[in-house]
């Protein structure tokens, strides 16, 4: 099991990572919306850890079925949700 500190700092670069996705002008404002939507997740200090990487998750997976995410930010989508998994 990961411990907690590394876990923190994971979740800070994932958010990072999402928060780069989330400012690039080339991305559809509706997949800026579900990227705002996995960060806010991340950061919700009320619940668990695994609450908070199981939520944003699921923001994630809704993206992998849209046509249109441009395909870096598929690429990109697809290594935060399996460094989450890797987390979780």
């Amino acid at each position: 099991m990961i411990k907690l500190n590394d876990c923190s700092q994971q979740i800070q670069s994932i958010i990072e990572v999402l928060l780069e996705i989330e400012n690039d002008d080339l991305v559809p404002k509706n997949i800026r919306i579900k990227i705002r939507g996995a960060i806010s997740a991340l950061q919700d200090d009320r619940k668990e850890t695994d609450v908070k990487i199981n939520c944003s998750l699921q923001e994630l997976d809704d993206l992998n079925e849209n046509a249109n995410v441009p395909q870096y930010t598929r690429t990109q989508i697809w290594n935060i949700v399996s460094t989450l998994e890797s987390i979780h």
